[in-house]
């Protein structure tokens, strides 16, 4: 699944491609996606103009010019392809996961613009597209997640308020959506490194310093990740011929067996699974 600097990829792809573009026409060839899209969704965004493209946490935000919002969720192997008129485009994708060219198959949405089209491809058909009709249903349909890494509200309040009293390891808190929205696997590994925390550490054994480290290293990771856009784990491209490189920065994630980055580290990298997911971690210096 894309993490939030994949989606912030996509988010500014779009944005610099559909902004201020009218929907001329909406083709709907699958509506059995993880939410049933409704009969008159094609009639809804058509006419519309893209105001901007926003994002939360994993969602993009198409904002309309009658004030409403499409969100679109990418799930785990949803991918958006831009078709342009009288061009060849031999890579469509704006992210970085599955084909960086336009399927065969799975291409379930087509929202075509006087110029181009965006095509939502899904073979597994997680992701969604929902319109949401105003901003106030906007944030009612976020407030069960917690704050972005970047949000002032995720402070030393919010997060020793957070883990009172609770019992679960600080790896699977930084996973939990409702704590803090948007990070993924890859980057929970890195900013633990960076913070020097055991992923297996219970929450009510961290210390304030800790809790520190781990803000700054939220932001610090996921700034620098969306600077080298992203992590292509594949070597796929976005829509300018171009990979994210930030999976030449891992400290970490899939380095089980190397040697600790960390000057005059002795530590190897381990692999490790909790709660069904791989985690990497330095045996030495992640306390």
């Amino acid at each position: 699944m894309p993490e939030l600097p994949e989606v912030e990829i996509v988010r500014q792809s779009l944005d610099k491609n559909i902004k201020y573009k009218k929907v001329k026409n909406v083709i709907i060839r699958n509506r059995n996606l993880r939410f049933k899209i409704p009969l008159k969704f094609e009639n809804f965004l058509r006419g519309q103009e893209i105001t901007k493209v926003d994002r939360f946490s994993k969602y993009l935000i198409l904002s309309l010019s009658n004030n409403s919002f499409c969100l679109l969720h990418l799930g785990m192997s949803g991918t958006i392809h831009l078709v342009f008129n009288n061009k060849k485009n031999f890579l469509t994708n704006t992210s970085f996961y599955n084909s960086p060219m336009l399927p065969n198959k799975h291409n379930h949405i087509e929202i075509i613009f006087s110029d181009l089209k965006i095509i939502y491809n899904d073979p597994r058909r997680f992701g969604f597209l929902q319109i949401i009709r105003d901003s106030n249903l906007l944030k009612k349909r976020f407030e069960h997640l917690g704050p972005e890494p970047f949000s002032s509200n995720f402070n030393l309040s919010y997060i020793l308020s957070f883990f009172k009293g609770k019992k679960k390891n600080i790896k699977n808190f930084l996973l939990d959506q409702n704590f803090v929205s948007g990070i993924g696997n890859i980057y929970a590994s890195e900013i633990l490194f960076l913070s020097k925390i055991n992923p297996t550490k219970k929450v009510r054994l961290l210390k304030k310093e800790d809790c520190k480290k781990i803000i700054i290293n939220c932001k610090k990771v996921l700034s620098n990740a969306i600077k080298k856009g992203g992590s292509s784990i594949k070597d796929f491209k976005n829509t300018d011929g171009e990979t994210g490189s930030f999976q030449k920065d891992f400290n970490v994630y899939e380095r089980q067996g190397l040697n600790c980055k960390r000057s005059k580290c002795k530590g190897i990298i381990r692999k490790k699974t909790i709660s069904n997911r791989s985690t990497f971690f330095c045996n030495f210096c992640q306390k």
